[in-house]
């Protein structure tokens, strides 16, 4: 890895074709697949430039000079963990089971690490993010229903940040910003904050780091003037027992883990850590790659954790236990704004009465406050999610829209039945629609678990890299849990839809094609291949590219990743010398000579052997 050059604000920064890419003699045995110049992100201003891993030679096990260096898709990738969809369930988990679901949350977030470390390892040796290797290793017809998924979960995570940051302007106007007028402010916004990466990939991150202190300090504000009961709240965070808990506790607990863990979350960060210069060359940059990342995204999900625990403290000391008509007649005696919603006779929070009653019980310093953290967690998600929807909608259709066009299209999907929501609906009607997005968003989480448990555990991607026999079987079984128990969470939402036979009908053919294709999936996974679908595709002669003139993985002279065979007529790899990236001539392939050929190549060389 280089040195930083330059100064000012182009410290670190490097475009990536500058790179000098030496072979490394000791690793010749199991490459993993890599991408090829046009498999990269080419429309994404994000990877324009790449950070530059300096050297430490003085702390060779760990350097913080390095840490620094990686740090930045953590972080971004952890304010998915943050959005008004978690801080809601945050809420309602405090409101109704005081602090026993604590330990649900810090065991969720650990399990989000896990699954995260996946994601950031398949980007990290391949150089690949999720959606393009989706887009390898999937036929059309399934892969286009994986992203017609992905995108559906994409969709529902960005109308509920959208809704929360409407809310917030909501609030913090006494209501004098109507909510589609919110809904709008968001959109402009978002456009603005985005072509901030024009000014830097460093100072893009900087603000959304910028957007992560303010949540920690509003939500921490909260959480001060609350002053919650610490040995109850560890309790609740180490002791996994919920005391006297029936089916709204048990509901929660469900509902707690899938709004942590979102599908498009481990599509987004795959594509992250593609940001820093890592040679992948070399098998201790790899390594050394992979380990300051997971270290980057404990750390970033730790900060996530802490902020999940302050807002759901604050409303399992103040708002657990008390009655309607307690919280009315203090909302009456501060004059608080929209004191009316708590003129009912049920008790129920959400994000906006949960600002409207801190107003009531702590002031309104507090209810704004907490509007203030409720706009940045819905901006800060809703520039991550308009960053996911980019990097997958590439990565799945090989599309390369000019960005303004691309932005344009996928926030407009996700923005227009909000804004109708928005126009022809009150604020409760929004706070409703959370919850379908939450159920929503659940079973779209099979379409990111399984791909990444079925890639990292594939030795012709991730070469030596691979998940081993453990972290497999664990992993899996962390899936099955994960999808079982939003499955639960999905089944008791379907008894709240009308009790009407056309909708049984409905829902039991959307079920039956919805476990379909799971199944699909999880035969993929379990089947053992030596090379993707679309290698397989290649050899007979069948492209998977939706561009005939962008082959996949490169079979036309020149263009070929996989390096070049003999030409016998049956070879697909055919490149000329000095242009393969895992080469055939000494001395000019990015991986060495003939006799270091990777595992795919030498699959292929067996399989044309064969065929003579």
């Amino acid at each position: 890895m280089k040195a930083q050059t330059g100064s000012g604000d182009d410290v670190g920064l490097e475009d990536s074709s500058q790179r000098e890419n030496q072979p490394d003699s000791s690793w010749q045995e199991n490459q993993p697949i890599r991408a090829n110049a046009s498999s990269s992100s080419v429309a994404s201003a994000y990877f324009n430039n790449k950070i530059i891993i300096p050297e430490d030679q003085q702390h060779p096990i760990f350097s913080f000079k390095k840490l620094w260096a990686f740090t930045g898709p953590g972080f971004l990738m952890s304010i998915a963990y943050l959005d008004p969809g978690n801080i809601e369930s945050d809420l309602r988990s405090g409101s109704v089971a005081q602090f026993k679901l604590l330990w649900v949350l810090m065991s969720a977030t650990f399990l989000g690490l896990l699954m995260q470390r996946l994601s950031a390892r398949l980007g990290v040796v391949t150089g690949m993010h999720l959606a393009e290797v989706c887009y390898r290793s999937y036929p059309r017809v399934p892969r286009l229903v994986l992203w017609i998924m992905v995108e559906i979960a994409i969709i529902g995570s960005d109308m509920q940040e959208v809704i929360g940051t409407a809310i917030a302007f909501y609030l913090l106007s006494d209501g004098k910003i109507p909510l589609y007028a919110g809904v709008l402010i968001t959109i402009a916004d978002t456009f603005t904050f985005l072509f901030l990466d024009k000014y830097g990939l460093r100072k893009l991150e900087g603000f959304f780091a910028f957007l992560i202190l303010i949540m920690v300090v509003t939500f921490g504000y909260e959480y001060v003037m609350v002053a919650p009961d610490q040995p109850a709240l560890l309790r609740g965070m180490f002791v996994p027992f919920c005391e006297d808990c029936g089916p709204d506790q048990v509901l929660q607990a469900v509902a707690i883990i899938g709004a942590i863990i979102m599908p498009h979350n481990i599509y987004l960060h795959s594509a992250l850590v593609k940001s820093r210069d890592v040679d992948r060359t070399k098998r201790d940059h790899i390594q050394e790659a992979n380990k300051y990342f997971f270290v980057e995204a404990a750390i970033a999900l730790f900060i996530s954790f802490l902020i999940n625990v302050f807002v759901t403290a604050v409303f399992a000391e103040g708002f657990y236990g008390r009655n309607i008509t307690q919280v009315y007649d203090s909302c009456i005696e501060r004059e608080v704004p929209h004191a009316s919603v708590f003129n009912t006779t049920n008790l129920e929070v959400d994000i906006f009465r949960g600002g409207v009653f801190l107003g009531c019980q702590f002031g309104l310093a507090a209810l704004y406050i907490w509007a203030v953290g409720i706009l940045a967690a819905g901006q800060s998600s809703t520039m991550t999610g308009t960053y996911t929807g980019q990097f997958v909608m590439e990565g799945f259709l090989n599309l390369k829209w000019k960005r303004w066009i691309r932005v344009l299209f996928t926030r407009s999907i996700a923005i227009f039945p909000t804004i109708l929501v928005a126009s022809f609906s009150g604020i409760q009607d929004l706070t409703q629609m959370n919850d379908m997005l939450n159920v929503l968003m659940s079973m779209q989480l099979p379409f990111a678990l399984i791909p990444i448990l079925t890639f990292t555990s594939s030795e012709s991607i991730m070469g030596d890299f691979k998940n081993g026999r453990l972290m497999s079987v664990f992993t899996a079984l962390l899936a099955v849990l994960v999808i079982g128990i939003n499955l639960f969470f999905i089944s008791v939402y379907i008894h709240s839809l009308p009790p009407h036979w056309a909708v049984y009908v409905a829902v039991s053919v959307l079920v039956i094609l919805y476990l379909t294709f799971v199944l699909y999936l999880c035969l993929s996974c379990l089947k053992r291949r030596e090379t993707p679908y679309v290698l397989s595709e290649s050899i007979s002669g069948t492209s998977l590219d939706l561009d005939s003139e962008t082959p996949d993985f490169g079979s036309t002279i020149n263009t070929s990743e996989f390096g070049s065979m003999p030409n016998t007529g049956t070879a697909d790899f055919e490149s000329t010398p000095n242009t393969a990236e895992f080469g055939s001539t000494p001395n000019t392939s990015e991986y060495g000579s003939r006799a270091n050929t990777s595992a795919v190549e030498k699959d292929h060389t067996k399989r044309n052997t064969s065929s003579q």
